[in-house]
């Protein structure tokens, strides 16, 4: 993972940009940031610093999905796409962001010290990986139980080994919950227990499942062998 790459930083907060370009610069990392869609599609466009990841701000457009199209309209070639969390505004927008495939999430608030970890999956996804299977963006309806509290969202993405959810308010890492799921396309309901692996206010929490029936297990196998 030596290789230097290119991130713009596109937030409306010169303290974001700032924070974000600095841990980008101590990796040796270029970066070039923007405060506005504008810039950041004339960024895209350069061909003299060919971006090698998009770090966005959906406040910056009012049309998000748009905004993420264009970046890649922009450069004339795909660019990975990671949203700060905080700017995400409801689940509607989770749905639309799904659909135009983005990277992932990334917490502004981040220390700058996690910073990079959090990046590098994205900058490195072929040497470097946080999770043992490979991950289908995946938005549907989810319930989750912890007691007798019986709690409804909307994944983010799905694995062979567990699935993320997009929630303002996940449980805290160790935390067993019980699921339940439908896969597109599928008629029956998937029932899992999982602990809760990693949590993120700002864009939800990974369950890890620990508890998966069979015919549940299939479902998903063939569901990410299809779309991965």
């Amino acid at each position: 993972m030596s290789s230097a790459k290119t991130i713009l930083v596109a937030h409306r907060l010169a303290a974001v940009r700032d924070r974000f370009a600095a841990a980008l610069a101590d990796a040796r990392h270029a970066y070039v940031t923007a405060d506005s869609e504008r810039t950041a599609r004339a960024a895209a466009a350069d061909d003299t610093t060919p971006i090698s990841l998009a770090l966005v701000d959906l406040g910056l457009s009012s049309d998000s999905a748009s905004f993420v199209r264009a970046l890649g309209q922009a450069a004339g070639h795909p660019i990975p796409v990671v949203i700060f969390a905080g700017t995400v505004g409801s689940a509607d927008e989770i749905r639309t962001l799904l659909a135009v495939h983005v990277a992932g999430y990334v917490n502004e608030h981040a220390a700058t010290a996690q910073i990079l970890p959090a990046l590098a999956p994205h900058l490195f996804p072929d040497s470097f990986n946080r999770r043992s299977s490979p991950r289908v963006k995946l938005g549907v309806p989810v319930s989750y139980k912890v007691g007798q509290t019986i709690t409804g969202a909307l994944t983010l993405d799905i694995g062979r080994g567990g699935l993320a959810i997009r929630t303002m308010s996940p449980l805290g890492p160790g935390t067993i919950v019980q699921l339940k799921l439908r896969l597109p396309g599928d008629d029956s309901d998937i029932d899992a227990a999982g602990r809760v692996a990693w949590s993120d206010r700002k864009v939800g929490m990974g369950i890890q499942f620990e508890r998966l029936e069979a015919g549940g297990q299939a479902a998903i196998d063939a569901f990410i062998d299809e779309h991965k």
